[in-house]
């Protein structure tokens, strides 16, 4: 039931791009509220996401992410009879605030998941945050032309509530369940997932290392962890701000209409109501086409993730956003634009999704919750920042706007090459008691010198 979160998330972002240039017309809005609407949202992921990935760590990945769920769901549900711009800003927020916990269903997942699967289960799951970005535009084809923006907020936390019904069937961690000294509980999760599988748990005893010091922000800058835990924040900010630049970008010169008039200059600004454009069906329909573009990207994440190794996929498809971006710079026509942004989109969506497989698997059991939440608020920084670059510096330049996104992908890249460890192959580390050595993989001991094994 997990996916749910994950289909769920992506609406509630992918929704963003819809429903600024809605409100743009609608309210006669500035350009910098209007980029306010999406910030405001990352501004509460931002905050909210430490909060949650130090919940997870603390009281279990469940509880973190059935609390945020239903945080997302309420405020979700309310923001849709926002009357005044003022209203929806504080609710959206606040929505912004739950979803800012979806990254711990990954924590979750991946804690179930065998070494050699687990690269490409944990892509596989990325495919649910495609389909919930999917779904949304065709909602909002259906949605927009006859029952308006309101109507698309409220059914776009469908998804969440399916979860919200479900959640209580959703397993808790072994691997947390251990860490907590929670040994039945671990067991009798194990014993399940055997039974569900066909198989007999393995003889041997499993090893019962209770942690109650869990979560806090210094062990992410441990001697073995500080280097990579820098370069992973940039990484992440990089990979929120390209992917969601080129969301918000596709709208925004899809309205533009004189694609060479705006790539060689800025994109205007309306002067009153009568001259603002809406969204229109052919403005959804290139909008689908370029969000299936993240299926292609998760095809190549597949083949390559396992093949090349995690660091390497990273960086290449950092390398390839930043190339197929360049073409935008110069006087191209609507089907050639969409193709580019087809292609760019393709490789920022497969990279975001190997940084979800890397960064659950190069920390331990005991902060692995908090890092994917630092994480993941660093990201939201990017993520705020991106609406005043592709909305409002768009207005002012083109072709720095666009400047902006290729050097922090290529910076972004050099940043994947250099990481201290590649964790393709690696099995997930219990404690930190481990030493970080030149990006050579090591395994994680128990006190006793055992290593603890889960069954799937």
């Amino acid at each position: 039931w997990s996916e749910f979160s994950n289909i769920g998330d992506a609406m509630e972002m992918m929704i963003l791009s819809i429903l600024g240039p809605q409100l743009h017309c609608e309210w006669s809005l500035p350009g910098y509220q209007v980029a306010l609407i999406t910030s405001v949202v990352f501004i509460g992921m931002g905050f909210s996401s430490p909060v949650w990935g130090n919940v997870s760590d603390k009281y279990g990945r469940k509880i973190g992410l059935t609390i945020c769920m239903c945080w997302t769901l309420y405020y979700g549900l309310l923001s849709a009879f926002s009357p005044l711009y003022g209203w929806l800003l504080g609710l959206r927020g606040l929505v912004g605030f739950g979803i800012g916990g979806a990254p711990q269903s990954v924590t979750l997942y991946s804690e179930f998941l065998p070494v050699k699967a687990r690269g490409i289960c944990i892509t596989l799951i990325g495919a649910f945050w495609s389909l919930g970005a999917v779904f949304e535009v065709l909602l909002a084809l259906w949605v927009m032309p006859t029952l308006g923006w309101r109507w698309l907020l409220g059914l776009s936390a469908a998804p969440v509530a399916v979860f919200v019904c479900f959640c209580y069937w959703l397993p808790e961690s072994p691997r947390f369940d251990v860490q907590s000294g929670h040994k039945e509980k671990a067991i009798a999760t194990l014993a399940r997932i055997a039974e569900d599988n066909g198989k007999t748990l393995p003889q041997g005893t499993l090893v019962d290392y209770k942690q109650n010091d869990r979560g806090h922000i210094k062990d992410l800058f441990t001697p073995q962890y500080w280097r990579t835990t820098l370069l992973l924040w940039f990484i992440w900010f990089a990979n929120a701000f390209s992917y969601y630049g080129i969301v918000l970008l596709t709208t925004e010169l899809f309205q533009a209409g004189d694609l060479c008039g705006v790539t060689q200059g800025a994109k205007s600004e309306p002067q009153c109501r009568s001259e603002c454009k809406y969204l229109t069906s052919d403005d959804y329909k290139d909008l689908l086409w370029t969000t299936l573009a993240e299926f292609p990207g998760l095809l190549v994440i597949l083949l390559a993730v396992d093949y090349l190794g995690r660091k390497k996929s990273m960086a290449i498809c950092f390398f390839m956003f930043s190339l197929f971006v360049l073409p935008l710079f110069a006087c191209i026509g609507r089907v050639t634009l969409t193709i580019f942004i087809f292609i760019s989109r393709a490789f920022i969506s497969g990279g975001y999704q190997v940084v979800f497989i890397y960064t659950p698997e190069v920390f331990p059991t005991e902060i692995r919750a908090l890092a994917m939440g630092t994480s993941s608020a660093v990201a939201r920084i990017g993520a705020l920042i991106t609406p005043f670059v592709a909305q409002v510096m768009l207005r002012t330049s083109v072709p720095f706007t666009l400047s902006v996104y290729c050097s922090c992908s290529l910076l972004a890249g050099i940043a994947s090459l250099i990481l201290p460890i590649e964790t393709c192959g690696r099995g997930l580390q219990e404690s930190s008691v481990i030493q970080e050595t030149g990006g050579q993989t090591a395994t994680s001991r128990q006190p006793n010198g055992t290593t603890p094994s889960m069954v799937q």
